[in-house]
């Protein structure tokens, strides 16, 4: 069975085999039957290949890889573990959307503690302007899944409240051209908040705060899975969630 992913990866870059092979060092004949006939590179072309396309080793070849090999890059995804969120540095925030130069996203409920932080705001929208996409999704104040969270933490409809705060202070960003808002009605077990390759995973704990929550700091790495755990499900509230008008 031929390699689709990986055929539809050259095509979508306008590479052909003979490109492939060349930018990793192989023979073009290799590059063919890695597509035609889903053979499997050695370990370090499949490096090579993987950097060359942008695209994870264990998308291209899912089999690459054993359960064991691939928990122990997971877990060196993990960057540090932060006991509460209120624990994280404050420049840490910072720090990782100045590393963005692709994408920017942010999948919250309300997440009141950054839109009311106003050298953020501007960051992003430099961002955005400098040609970062940036994403925001916000817990729509009207959803069932926003009245659970607020009476699952005892604050009730204050946590609605709290949305609709957010949602007024983001009203310049939200002029920026490339910042796209949605709100979503999804439960959330984690926010989290993404730049390229790293993460910062703030799960959430019933009768908790978000705020007194653990937060992991992730970064990518080839053959790792949390990170690309979180983008998917990133993923699939975006395209769930209606836009902000």
């Amino acid at each position: 069975m031929p390699n689709e992913r990986l055929r539809a990866a050259l095509l979508e870059q306008g590479l052909t085999p003979a490109d492939l092979a060349e930018a990793v060092g192989v023979d073009t004949k290799s590059v063919e039957r890695w597509i035609g006939l889903d053979r499997t590179p050695y370990r370090r072309h499949r490096y090579a290949v993987a950097a060359r396309l942008g695209m994870d080793e264990t998308y291209l070849w899912p089999q690459a890889l054993t359960p064991k090999q691939s928990a122990a890059a997971s877990e060196s995804e993990i960057i540090a573990v932060h006991p509460h969120r209120w624990t994280v540095p404050r420049d840490a925030w910072r720090h990782l959307f100045e590393s963005a130069k692709e994408e920017i996203g942010v999948l919250v409920y309300s997440g009141f503690f950054l839109a009311e932080d106003a050298s953020v705001l501007h960051l992003l929208a430099d961002k955005a302007k400098a040609g970062v996409r940036v994403r925001i999704l916000l817990g729509d104040p009207d959803s069932a899944a926003v009245a659970q969270r607020g009476a699952d933490e005892g604050i009730n409809d204050a946590m609605a409240a709290k949305i609709r705060n957010v949602i007024v202070l983001y009203r310049p960003l939200r002029a920026v051209e490339g910042v796209e808002f949605r709100l979503h009605s999804t439960v959330l077990y984690n926010s989290f908040y993404r730049a390229d390759d790293q993460m910062l995973v703030n799960t959430h704990v019933y009768g908790a705060p978000a705020a007194n929550a653990p937060v992991l700091h992730l970064r990518k790495i080839v053959g790792g899975g949390m990170v690309n755990t979180y983008a998917e499900s990133f993923e699939r509230v975006w395209s769930e969630a209606a836009p902000l008008d």
